[in-house]
Formats: C-alpha cells, sequence, structure tokens
C-alpha cells in the first residue's frame, strides 16, 4: 500500500515533468515547421530558376521566377510572411555559344507565432539558392 507521502510525490513529479514535456513538443513542431518551410523553399528556388533558364530575356526571365516562387510555395501551403526572389539574370548578356547560368536566390520569413508556443519568436528566415543552366545555342534577347 502507497502512503500519503508518495502519492504526494507523484503529483509533483507530474506538475514538473509536464511543462518540460509541453516545451519539448513545442520544439519538435518548430523543427517540423522549419524543416519543412526549407524544403519548400529549396524546390521553389529550383522551380524558379529553371523557369527563368527557359526565357528569352532577362525581364521575362524575373517574372517567370517571381511567380514560379509564389506558385511552388502555394502549391506546397507554405505561408510566408515577407517573401523575397532574388534573380540574377547575367548570363542573358553571355554571346550565344557560350556556357551562362541563372541564379536564383528566395529567401522565406516562415511565421511561428501561431504555433502558440510560449516565448518562440515571431518568424525564421529560410533561404535557398539554385541554378539553372541557360541553353547556349537558344537564342538570347
Amino acid at each position: 500500500m502507497t502512503s500519503d507521502v508518495e502519492r504526494g510525490s507523484a503529483t509533483i513529479e507530474m506538475a514538473v515533468l509536464g511543462p518540460a514535456l509541453l516545451a519539448l513538443l513545442g520544439l519538435v513542431l518548430v523543427a517540423g515547421r522549419v524543416s519543412t518551410a526549407g524544403s519548400a523553399v529549396e524546390q521553389a528556388a529550383a522551380v524558379a530558376a529553371r523557369e527563368a533558364s527557359l526565357a528569352r530575356d532577362g525581364r521575362s526571365a524575373q517574372a517567370a521566377a517571381a511567380e514560379a516562387v509564389r506558385a511552388s510555395l502555394a502549391g506546397q501551403g507554405i505561408t510566408c510572411r515577407t517573401l523575397t526572389s532574388d534573380v540574377n539574370v547575367d548570363g542573358f548578356t553571355v554571346p550565344v555559344g557560350q556556357p551562362a547560368s541563372v541564379r536564383v536566390q528566395v529567401t522565406c520569413a516562415v511565421p511561428l507565432a501561431d504555433l502558440a508556443v510560449p516565448g518562440m519568436p515571431g518568424t525564421r528566415l529560410v533561404t535557398a539558392s539554385m541554378v539553372s543552366a541557360i541553353d547556349r545555342f537558344r537564342g538570347r534577347r
């Protein structure tokens, strides 16, 4: 038979371990959100770089990349508090026949406040950069 002192100890143990377990669960949720967003941003950067490399000139490459980033992240259900995509289109100035490429860097501020974990920061920046080759024999403007 357990004494009253031993029953009280179990209550105290739960009072101490309960918040620690909740904090651990919160950290797992945050890690999952950041990991998922990181993968989605990498994929969005790859899709955008490919779309930009198919364009005929730098201006249309930038527009195609920006639209590809938005569509890719929306399709994956990722919401960014702020979203930037930087497209380096210097490859379009390289003469036809020479190797050239397009680089796209995507930065997404992933919101964490909606996870309801006390003390968590509001956002986490996730960045990815991808490069895609421009067809060396395709006409450029």
